[in-house]
């Protein structure tokens, strides 16, 4: 009788314990971060699956372009190697205007965005001056030099390039004699007077008509180098070593200039060989979505473990203050069904706008648990679960929304939740039982209750 009676009270313990619970409670949480971080997996996943169709379709309209030039080259005789090597020259002034048209493109349910640009070069070359190179005027092949062009995907130019060089019509061709400063161009021999290089300048422009995808880069090469770009895209991202001087965004698309001097980058107008690296200097612009969904997700998905214990926190309150228990299992489904949200998110995100799929995603979910919570609750803490559940997911969207100010926003709403927490559980005796003879019994618990 004895043993039966020291039985009959441990169990009544353990029935009744807010400690256990707590303690079941903290044991599901860390189960249900397995499958958490299975959907984590299954977001990267499908991010990954998209950067690789973005991939495939710049691999057959234009990677991400980046421009260089032009470059004047100079062959010369090294007299101690006894071989061939380059001077290279950049122009005094460079001045580029451009028009970057984008496209939509769909590559099975993703979205990618290409573009053709189209682009005017202008700019003149001084002489070049051999003597800041150590160099003898007699060490030159005159005759052999030529103008180069840095594309980084010659799929992508769409029409012949004409050089108008001192008003001598010439025209690019593929390939280049010297890849000391760029590996992949265009390049064109130009005709140099050697009876004036002290007095004449060198006039250029030319026309550049080109694919890419989601990228476009210049190399500040000019002396002076002034970049206009205006397009119909209206979220643009401005990159690389230089911002904009000036730039507008609007709903037509923007406008975006950029003035450079040589003073601003590392290496000189003139040197021998690949002394120098240019693409320190990279700047320009992308187009961007209006927003990277799936980063989106995967920022929500990172509240998954604060949402699920807040939800728990919500119930065990409901157990406590109203004497209600809850079985485990309905802990265990709940979170579940919080954790089926970003999968939810996830899959219909990728066939609809982000904040359709996260309304039908977050009402679906809502629903789904103020339902079940029906089962259990009365009608009063299942319209509260509800409307709690409500807040929960807005405060959410609001967060994903905000850039600059959401780690300002979830400051202040984990502090206000601690404070709540704190206000409902500061006469909550954890030492204490619920008190089994007071505590109403959950008609539909699936199992003893803890």
């Amino acid at each position: 009788m004895e043993k039966q009676s020291s039985f009959k009270s441990i169990n009544e313990w353990a029935k009744n314990s807010i400690i256990l619970k707590l303690l079941i409670m903290g044991f599901l949480i860390l189960v249900l971060l397995i499958p958490s971080k299975m959907t984590d997996s299954l977001i990267k996943e499908r991010e990954s699956t998209y950067d690789s169709a973005t991939v495939e379709v710049g691999s057959k309209w234009g990677k991400m372009q980046t421009i260089a030039g032009p470059i004047l080259s100079v062959p010369y005789n090294d007299t101690i190697l006894e071989k061939i090597k380059y001077a290279h020259f950049l122009p005094e002034e460079l001045i580029i205007n451009g028009e970057i048209i984008p496209e939509r493109r769909n590559r099975g349910i993703y979205k990618v965005v290409v573009y053709n640009s189209k682009l005017k070069f202008d700019g003149v070359f001084t002489p070049p001056k051999f003597s800041g190179l150590n160099l003898n005027e007699t060490d030159f092949i005159w005759e052999d030099a030529f103008l180069s062009i840095g594309i980084t995907d010659l799929r992508g130019i769409q029409e012949k390039i004409e050089l108008d060089w001192n008003d001598k019509k010439l025209l690019f061709s593929p390939g280049m004699e010297s890849k000391d400063i760029i590996k992949s161009g265009v390049s064109v021999n130009v005709p140099l007077d050697t009876t004036a290089l002290k007095k004449s300048n060198y006039k250029f422009s030319f026309g550049l008509n080109i694919n890419g995808s989601s990228e476009l880069n210049f190399i500040p090469l000019g002396k002076e180098t002034d970049v206009k770009l205006n397009s119909t895209w209206n979220n643009p991202g401005f990159d690389g070593a230089f911002l904009p001087d000036n730039r507008e965004i609007n709903a037509d698309g923007f406008q975006a200039d950029w003035k450079i001097l040589h003073l601003n980058r590392t290496y000189p107008q003139q040197w021998k060989g690949s002394f120098y690296n240019i693409h320190d200097s990279i700047f320009g612009v992308r187009l961007l979505f209006p927003v990277n969904e799936y980063q989106k997700i995967m920022r929500s998905s990172k509240y998954a473990i604060l949402f699920i214990f807040l939800t728990f926190l919500i119930f065990f309150f409901v157990e406590v203050i109203n004497k209600k228990r809850i079985h485990p299992l309905k802990y265990l489904l709940v979170g579940l069904g919080l954790i089926i949200f970003y999968t939810l998110l996830l899959s219909l995100t990728e066939h609809l706008d982000f904040k359709f799929a996260y309304l039908i995603s977050s009402v679906s979910i809502i629903l789904l648990i103020t339902f079940y919570s029906k089962s259990f609750l009365s009608r009063f803490l299942t319209i509260l679960i509800g409307i709690i559940l409500t807040i929960l997911y807005l405060f959410l969207y609001s967060l994903l929304q905000l850039q600059d100010y959401a780690l300002l926003l979830g400051s202040i709403g984990l502090f206000v939740v601690l404070a709540i927490v704190m206000y409902f559980s500061r006469k909550i005796d954890y030492g204490n039982s619920f008190g089994s003879d007071k505590i109403k019994e959950d008609k539909n618990s699936v199992g003893p209750s803890p």
